[in-house]
């Protein structure tokens, strides 16, 4: 058990406890009201009614809201809760889900068996709520904690944030902890650490000719990009937990052309910054090289999220979460995932991250998505109290201020 500053009393677990679970009819109510929104990603109405929510239950719970828009997506939502703390903290959401328009017309919220349904029911309007109610329950009980907690809720995580991104790492860059709403894992699990995710495009450019009649004046652009897929699986397992794949090809115009130009779009994934960097390196160095003569390639990034790694302050959030856990009767275990979320982004910015904080669930993107309804009032009495319990740990102030 952690115990080098001041713990949280049973006293007060049993009190957020009971103001959590004395409002689960409510969580319930409103996870269905935000299920049965049409919200994918590209559906900016859908996205914008969840925001708009989201905002007016921020203003309740007495947040500063601003909206920052964007013009073909969602507006990312930002409200600042001011307390009385002397820690800034930073949760973040996601309104946004993989769902086509029509969806919640083809299987609206529905519970049985213990479980709820429905587009995006786990990923993440669940999580979404967790952080609304944990706030909630810390007000009704005591007050704010910090100077400042800001929950960013964003609406394009599922194409990798591209409009919220900025918003995020703003208010990341002089938070002491980031929290991070997605659902714990179908196990429980939370998460302490993501790999990194690099996408690149490498361009293989030859000569053409005549497959047929004169090949040997063509420089085959495809015969070259099989030498370079080779080399750059090559590259698995050259460093613990990097991951190199070739998912997409592109070349050529005809079986009897010599195909001129070809084209790989690679994924990569590490979970270090240092292994990260010396893959791009190699990346490189095998565009660099060819096998065909007079054949040349290029190579440029298209994404970037540096690792979410578990530093030893990511490690002390980790300890207390587990802690809390156990005194609130449950077991639960920290892990890593190959996926990446806005934890990265966070995370790189430089605040101590947990991420999986919001209520058990799986079948995440899938008809099948399911959230576990026990699960909503310990996993949101653990948020609420590992938030009161960082708040009064002076350690955890960052001096990146």
């Amino acid at each position: 058990m952690i115990s080098d500053e001041a713990q949280l009393t049973e006293s007060e677990l049993a009190s957020l406890r009971s103001a959590i679970e004395s409002r689960l009819p409510d969580f319930k109510s409103d996870l269905q009201h935000l299920v049965n929104i049409d919200c994918g990603t590209y559906t900016k109405a859908g996205v914008d009614e969840v925001g708009a929510w989201v905002a007016d239950r921020l203003r309740q719970l007495g947040a500063e809201v601003s909206a920052r828009p964007h013009g073909e997506l969602g507006d990312t939502v930002v409200g600042v809760l001011r307390g009385s703390g002397s820690l800034d903290a930073l949760m973040v959401g996601h309104m946004d889900t993989v769902f086509d328009d029509g969806t919640v017309a083809a299987r609206p919220y529905t519970e049985r068996d213990g479980r709820a349904y429905g587009p995006g029911v786990d990923d993440m309007k669940g999580g979404l709520l967790a952080g609304l109610y944990a706030i909630s329950a810390l007000r009704t009980n005591g007050g704010l904690p910090f100077r400042t907690l800001t929950f960013v809720a964003n609406p394009d995580e599922e194409i990798g944030s591209p409009s919220s991104l900025p918003v995020i790492r703003e208010f990341a860059q002089t938070a002491d902890l980031a929290i991070v709403l997605e659902s714990a894992r179908e196990n429980g699990d939370i998460v302490s650490a993501r790999k990194g995710i690099a996408e690149f495009v490498m361009t293989i450019t030859g000569r053409a000719a005549h497959a047929g009649v004169e090949p040997e004046k063509g420089r085959s652009a495809i015969l070259e990009a099989s030498h370079k897929i080779q080399a750059l699986h090559a590259l698995n397992g050259r460093w613990p937990g990097v991951t190199v794949n070739v998912g997409v090809m592109h070349g050529g115009m005809r079986p009897n052309i010599v195909a001129e130009a070809t084209s790989l779009e690679i994924d990569v994934r590490a979970v270090t910054r240092d292994d990260m960097q010396a893959v791009e390196a190699a990346i490189n160095e095998i565009a660099a090289s060819a096998t065909i003569a007079d054949v040349t390639a290029t190579v440029r990034s298209t994404a970037w999220w540096w690792p979410m790694e578990k530093t030893p302050a990511t490690a002390t959030l980790a300890g207390l979460a587990i802690d809390l856990a156990d005194r609130l009767g449950f077991a639960l275990h920290d892990t890593s995932t190959g996926g990446a979320s806005d934890a990265n982004t966070a995370s790189a910015a430089g605040a101590p991250t947990l991420d999986g904080l919001g209520p058990v669930g799986g079948n995440a993107h899938a008809p099948t998505e399911y959230m576990e309804l026990d699960s909503i009032v310990p996993r949101t009495t653990l948020l609420a109290a590992l938030l009161l319990e960082v708040s009064r740990r002076p350690s955890m102030r960052s001096d990146r201020a």
